[in-house]
């Protein structure tokens, strides 16, 4: 009997702990279907999904479960401690934009004078979170932002045009869904620290992501497919009603390209140029234009752009622009700059804020093929505000070629106020690298190459200091040059194929063949 007892009071001491799982899992485990939801893509589902996004923050946090079905919703309100589990089959889809259907009207904005409107306000989205820490939107369903307007009308109160969008947020993971039609931008976070967006595929119609003054961000394993705007953008707006930089930010492992919208997701990957976008896609990666508060410590790794725009990084509104790394990164079918690197002086924000600097850049193991001839690498200060340390190593660049000795005479305009944009300064006179207003420039085991004749040289420095080329192959017409220095001092060039070693001091003009 004794032992009896004794076996029964060890089977409830092992017993307790898994009710009390059991019971822990059943009050932080809220299925929306269970609030309401219908999912059959008519019915309005955003209430019911608020009603367990609430209830699980009442009771502390949870995890909000979205099953297989197609829940036409208004504005999802995230909270603090949920994870929105979205399953395989289910799809958040955006229903035509009313007041009716449950959207949030925009917020009062604390800036909207320093940067574009999208950046002004977050509420007028599908889903949001405002002043959130600890929460995630996971799972292999899909986010379909159909409804969600690519443009926005000042005072038009219903204009939601944002697939998700974070403001001032702490700990938040985004990880495996799938975003087609994400609206002006399929994910907009301003303000938020510790972010992680993994292996997500996203099919949209403008910016992909927008990572507005944030910190310690994490982006990788993403496929992104943006044909009208930006894939992954780096910003730094005057949202927050500060300069704040977006700063510690890896990017690795990620997909660009800019083919017909929809057809990445479909598989399909189909090219039409589009009449909207012409021939140039955007698609890239991207920091500014917005660029207040600068960006500071950054790396991007192991990245793949097919038929879109190259890397560009920007500062024009007083930011700071230093601390970046960019390593093995491969381009085809490119139709602008592969890399375009712009200091300028647009100054969008409060006066008296000085002219932003760019500097410690370090980019390397790059391959390029089929680059637009209209366009040519860049790396572009302003007089009196130099572009500084740039290191460019291990780059093979192929350019389709077409260029004329026209062109190779064309004098390129300072533009120091204008929008930033590869191509803002016209048909370039080189086919592969244009520095001007530099200091300290290191390039070396680099390759310029063109596929079909080109009759520009291969590169110009003009008002560059201290300029070090090691083991550089430049491809040339006959009579055509293959560097042209205007006003360089401390030029070296040591083991580059068919020129010349030589160490130079100061240089008005010279041609190097």
């Amino acid at each position: 009997m004794k032992k009896s007892i004794r076996l029964l009071l060890l089977f409830s001491i092992l017993l307790i702990p898994s009710i009390s799982c059991l019971a822990n899992h059943a009050t932080s485990f809220f299925n929306v279907k269970n609030y309401g939801a219908i999912g059959d893509g008519k019915n309005i589902d955003s209430k019911a999904i608020n009603a367990a996004i609430e209830a699980a923050s009442l009771s502390g946090g949870g995890t909000v479960f979205i099953p297989a079905g197609n829940y036409s919703c208004g504005s999802i309100h995230l909270k603090s401690n949920i994870t929105l589990l979205i399953d395989q089959g289910a799809t958040i889809i955006a229903a035509p934009v009313n007041a009716e259907n449950g959207y949030d009207q925009e917020e009062e904005s604390i800036s909207v004078k320093y940067q574009d409107l999208g950046h002004s306000h977050w509420k007028n989205s599908l889903i949001w979170g405002y002043d959130i820490q600890n929460a995630s939107i996971v799972g292999a369903g899909w986010i379909n932002g159909k409804n969600l307007y690519k443009d926005w009308v000042p005072g038009s109160k219903q204009d939601a045009n944002k697939a998700v969008s974070l403001y001032r947020c702490r700990n938040v993971i985004m990880r495996d869904i799938s975003i087609i039609h994400g609206g002006w931008f399929a994910i907009l976070a301003t303000g938020v620290d510790n972010l992680t967006i993994d292996n997500l595929k996203i099919d949209t119609n403008r910016d992909a992501l927008d990572i507005d003054c944030c910190k310690n961000v994490r982006i990788s394993n993403l496929f992104i497919n943006s044909p009208y705007d930006d894939g992954i953008c780096l910003k730094s707006t005057f949202a927050l009603g500060y300069a704040r930089p977006t700063e510690n930010v890896t990017i690795t492992n990620c997909q660009l390209s800019g083919y017909d919208e929809g057809t990445l997701l479909d598989g399909t990957y189909k090219r039409s140029n589009n009449p909207e976008y012409g021939y140039h896609p955007t698609g890239r990666i991207k920091f500014g234009t917005e660029s207040n508060g600068g960006f500071k410590n950054i790396t991007i790794s192991n990245c793949v752009f097919d038929y879109c725009r190259g890397l560009a990084l920007e500062t024009v509104d007083g930011g700071l622009l230093e601390d970046v790394t960019i390593a093995n990164i491969t381009m085809r079918d490119i139709v602008n700059d592969p890399i375009f690197l712009r200091l300028g002086a647009r100054m969008r924000g409060p006066e008296g804020v000085p002219i932003g600097k760019l500097r410690r850049i370090k980019i390397s193991g790059i391959i390029v093929y089929n680059a637009d001839p209209s366009y040519a690498c860049t790396i572009a200060g302003l007089p009196g505000h130099p572009i500084e340390d740039i290191q460019l190593s291990n780059i093979r660049i192929y350019y389709k070629g077409g260029g004329t000795k026209e062109q190779a005479a064309r004098e390129i305009p300072e533009n120091e106020n204008k929008y930033p944009e590869p191509g803002m300064f016209g048909i370039p006179p080189v086919y592969g690298l244009f520095v001007r207003h530099a200091n300290d420039i290191k390039i070396s085991d680099v390759e310029f190459n063109f596929l079909e004749p080109d009759y520009r040289p291969g590169l110009i420095f003009n008002d560059v200091n201290s300029v070090d080329m090691r083991n550089v192959t430049v491809q040339r017409m006959e009579n055509a040059n293959a560097i042209i220095l205007k006003n360089v001092m401390n030029f070296n060039i040591l083991q580059s194929k068919d020129i010349e070693d030589q160490k130079l001091d100061s240089v008005k003009e010279k041609t190097l063949n």
